[in-house]
């Protein structure tokens, strides 16, 4: 029997996902806020192999099993062994200003922020009646350099900001607290390096060799294109061949020879 592939590619048109306003002092620029990045991962479906049926979830009572529906599902946190149910204005109530506003409370250089703590970026649309105050802030932003610290919330959960230029565009990038980074002491990784001054000027040479000027644009998602072809070829009954492929941990005595090798190896590449 043919293999039957059930496959989605996703290309939603761009919506907005939160409505309010940008705050700095007494200025107040009405704006929309877009998800400025999508998934170029395949869309897959989870089917029962018996009969390749799609597999459905449902939301189930966990005292009777019998499926909820959606309407009569309320949101609970459990509070001294009991749950508290929150109904959607309460979760406007303990701060209505944040989930309307994005409140600018300063500026700082943005080579002050440790990369650790960005975690999504958003493109910044001027609603109606804003498009002369975005345009001056986002001018004024770019010929500062200086980039606005703010907070607001977002599908029920506060989170930081900076917001910045990008091109003729504002950004958003969402940013993470301090509390939400873990502590980097848990982990298990060796002290200060005690290598031989020849391994350490050899790994010197080879980073020197590996540089070039970053372009993000030469760096492409290949492995869902490949996925994609294994899709085509088992629809056409064409079993994927299986790649050979081993991966071997060096000892730290070869390390002195793996980095000549790679030296010898990007030399022949340029010659």
């Amino acid at each position: 029997m043919m293999p039957y592939v059930i496959l989605f590619i996703k290309n939603d048109a761009m919506k907005s996902i939160w409505k309010g306003a940008i705050s700095f002092g007494l200025v107040n620029i009405p704006v929309k806020l877009y998800s400025a990045v999508q998934s170029s991962s395949l869309d897959l479906d989870m089917l029962d192999s018996k009969d390749l049926a799609n597999i459905k979830f449902k939301r189930v009572n966990a005292n009777t099993g019998k499926e909820v529906p959606y309407e009569n599902i309320v949101k609970g946190y459990m509070y001294q062994d009991e749950y508290v149910v929150l109904e959607p204005e309460d979760f406007e109530s303990a701060d209505a200003k944040k989930t309307h506003t994005i409140e600018i409370t300063n500026f700082v250089s943005e080579n002050e922020i440790d990369p650790i703590y960005y975690e999504s970026p958003y493109y910044i649309e001027p609603d109606k009646g804003g498009e002369k105050a975005y345009a001056i802030f986002r001018d004024a932003l770019a010929k500062s350099g200086k980039v606005g610290v703010g907070s607001f919330v977002m599908r029920n959960r506060e989170t930081l900001a900076i917001l910045k230029p990008y091109e003729d565009v504002l950004m958003l990038e969402r940013i993470r607290f301090e509390q939400e980074i873990r502590d980097k002491n848990e982990l298990n990784v060796p002290e200060a390096t005690k290598s031989k001054p020849k391994e350490m000027d050899m790994a010197i040479k080879l980073i020197d060799q590996l540089t070039e000027k970053f372009d993000v644009s030469a760096y492409k998602d290949t492995y869902t294109e490949k996925l994609l072809d294994i899709i085509k070829q088992k629809s056409k009954g064409i079993k994927p061949k299986k790649p050979k492929m081993q991966l071997v941990h060096r000892k730290s005595s070869d390390l002195m020879s793996l980095l000549k090798a790679s030296l010898e190896e990007k030399r022949k590449k340029v010659s």
